[in-house]
């Protein structure tokens, strides 16, 4: 769908031109401090104006498993990586990561993730929407690696049904984590 080529890539790539030179000099700054403090992942930003029938979850995967990044350390691979793709044009946002770090996050670590970026998305406030989408996978995955300390067998790759799990968090999109309708609350 997206071809076959390799990508070449910074951490943070802008390609809609969302980020002045100040505030790209802060996501990069929150880029490197979440390297630091969750050693042996990366965190990724790319800007993007796609059209609208291109499926911006079906980009991000094909992104991070095509892309190779410039700046990240050796050892460290695709697989170790949690990519945050926006979109300029639909101000939608979404969030993929790799195999090494999916046993350690859930459809519902990521959905609150970006709704912690969501209001700042919607105003356009890039920098902030991005950092707090950072910060919020820090410290996500900073509990997880803890609690996969204490618990080694817990955290395992899973096998997943996609439509499935696809559905429940359009779901959740739509009408909240708990899964009530604005509709139902009106009437109650």
């Amino acid at each position: 769908m997206f071809g076959e080529v390799e990508v070449q890539s910074g951490l943070l790539g802008d390609e809609a031109g969302l980020l002045r030179r100040r505030e790209r000099k802060r996501v990069e700054k929150e880029i490197q401090r979440f390297g630091a403090r969750v050693p042996g992942l990366f965190f990724a930003v790319r800007t993007v104006a796609l059209d609208e029938v291109v499926n911006l979850r079906k980009f991000g995967f094909w992104l991070l498993n095509r892309a190779e990044f410039d700046d990240l350390g050796s050892g460290i691979g695709n697989d170790s990586g949690v990519l945050l793709v926006i979109d300029a044009e639909s101000r939608a946002a979404s969030l993929t990561y790799g195999y090494r770090v999916d046993p350690f996050l859930s459809e519902m670590d990521t959905f609150k993730c970006l709704s912690k970026a969501h209001p700042y998305l919607l105003e356009g406030d890039w920098r902030r929407g991005i950092v707090a989408v950072a910060r919020n996978m820090d410290k996500v995955l900073r509990r997880r690696w803890w609690q996969a300390l204490m618990h080694r067998g817990r955290f395992q790759p899973r096998q997943r049904d996609g439509r499935k799990q696809a559905d429940e968090l359009l779901r959740r999109i739509r009408f909240g984590p708990d899964g009530e309708s604005p509709a139902n609350e009106a009437k109650a």
